[in-house]
C-alpha cells in the first residue's frame, strides 16, 4: 500500500480513516470518533457520536459528558464502518484503554493509542494484534527508559510512607489523577489496608474504578477531614499541579514524592524539587516498544507521541519501513487536564505539555 492509499491519515481534525469515514482520538469535533481511552488528550467533547471500549464507558462519560452519544464496544467485537471492519483490543494503559484494529480489503492497520506491557491489576492486559501497519506511541522511545518490576516500586512507596510515619511527617505522593492514582492504590493492597487520602481531582475517578470492580485501598477525600486533622504519617495522593500551591500548607510538615516514568532519568526528581522519585509508568518502556513491534509482525511502523526518532531508526535498521506520524495537541490544557496529559511530556521541558 502506497502512502497515497494509507488507511489512516493525519488531518487537521485528527487521525482519519477515509474508507471508514471515522476519526481516531480526534483533537477537534468530528461527526464520528473512535476513542482509545479516557485521558483528556484522547477523549474530547463536541463530536457527533463516539465509540469506545465498554470497560471504560464510565470514564468516557465522565470525560466527554453524560449526555454524549457513546456506543460501548466489547473487546474484539467487530463493527462495520463504511468499507472497513473495526474492532477494539485491550491496550493495558488504563481502565478501558483500547487499540483500534482496522481492516480494509485484506489490509490490517492497528492504532495502539497509549499502551503498556507490564502487569496492572486495574485494567485488562495488552493484547498483541497482528497487523500490516502498526501506529505506535513513543512516549518513552529511548533506550534509557527501562522499568523495574512494579511490585518493587510499590514496596518502595510503602517503605517511604512508613519512614514518613517514623519521622512524624505527612507523605504526599504526586501522580496523575487517572490511571496512575488507581494503580498505586491497587498495588499497595499487598502491604496494607490503611486509608489513603485523595485530592479532590481524584475522588470521582477512583470511585469509577471501584464501580468497575477494581480492588484498591480504602480512600477518603482530603476535604472531608476536620480543620485540625492530624496529617502526620498519612499518605496523600495529589496531582502534580497541586505541588507548590497553597493547598499544600495544611499538611506541614510533609515529604513529597512523584510517581512517573520520567523519574527514570537522573536529575529529574532534583529539578522538580521532589524528595523522592518512583519510576512507575502507564506507558511501554523501550524494550516493550521493540518487543511489541516485533510481535505484531508489522512491515510498516508509524511512530507518534514523543521520542520517535530513535524508534524509527531502530525499525529501519531491521528492514521495517518506519516514519514519524505527527499529531497535534489543540491549545493549552486546563490545570486538571495538564495533570492527566503530562504523561506525554517530559516535566523538565519548558513550556506547556505537548500533545
Amino acid at each position: 500500500m502506497s502512502k497515497a492509499d494509507d488507511l489512516i491519515v493525519a488531518t487537521e481534525q485528527g487521525l482519519y480513516c477515509p474508507p471508514g469515514d471515522f476519526y481516531i482520538d480526534p483533537w477537534r469535533p468530528v461527526p464520528r470518533a473512535i476513542v482509545t481511552h479516557g485521558h483528556a488528550d484522547h477523549a474530547r467533547s463536541g463530536c457527533g457520536r463516539y465509540w469506545g471500549a465498554a470497560a471504560g464507558l464510565g470514564l468516557l462519560r465522565e470525560r466527554i459528558g453524560y449526555g454524549a452519544g457513546i456506543v460501548p464496544l466489547a473487546y474484539g467485537q467487530r463493527v462495520a464502518f463504511g468499507d472497513t471492519t473495526v474492532s477494539l483490543h485491550s491496550a493495558g494503559h488504563i481502565l478501558g484503554s483500547a487499540q483500534v484494529r482496522v481492516e480494509h480489503r485484506g489490509e490490517v492497520w492497528v492504532c495502539s493509542g497509549d499502551y503498556k506491557r507490564d502487569d496492572d491489576p486495574t485494567c485488562e492486559p495488552f493484547e498483541v494484534v497482528p497487523c500490516d501497519v502498526f501506529i505506535t506511541e513513543a512516549t518513552f522511545g529511548l533506550p534509557v527508559y527501562r522499568w523495574q518490576d512494579t511490585a518493587d516500586v510499590a514496596r518502595e512507596i510503602f517503605e517511604w510512607w512508613q519512614q514518613c510515619k517514623t519521622d512524624g511527617v505527612c507523605a504526599i505522593l504526586h501522580c496523575y489523577a487517572l490511571g496512575k492514582a488507581q494503580r498505586i492504590l491497587a498495588e499497595l493492597t499487598r502491604y496494607t489496608d490503611e486509608t489513603v487520602y485523595l485530592h479532590g481531582a481524584m475522588t470521582k475517578l477512583v470511585k469509577l474504578y471501584r464501580e468497575a470492580g477494581v480492588k484498591m485501598l480504602p480512600t477518603d477525600a482530603v476535604g472531608n477531614q476536620p480543620k485540625f486533622f492530624d496529617w502526620k504519617g498519612r499518605l496523600l495522593l495529589a496531582p502534580p499541579g497541586a505541588g507548590g500551591t497553597p493547598w499544600m500548607r495544611r499538611f506541614k510538615p510533609f515529604s513529597t514524592g512523584f510517581a512517573s516514568g520520567w523519574m527514570r532519568v537522573r536529575g529529574t526528581r532534583r529539578r522538580q524539587a521532589y524528595d523522592r522519585g518512583f519510576t512507575l509508568s502507564d506507558h511501554a518502556d523501550w524494550p516493550s516498544l521493540l518487543r511489541t513491534i516485533e510481535e505484531t509482525g508489522a512491515r510498516r511502523v508509524l511512530a507518534t507521541h514523543g521520542n520517535t526518532d530513535a524508534l524509527v531508526a531502530w525499525c529501519r535498521e531491521r528492514g521495517i519501513q518506519a516514519s514519524e506520524l505527527k499529531t497535534e495537541y489543540e491549545g493549552e490544557p486546563s490545570s486538571t487536564e495538564a495533570d492527566e496529559t503530562a504523561h506525554h511530556a517530559d516535566p523538565t521541558s519548558p513550556g506547556p505539555a505537548p500533545r
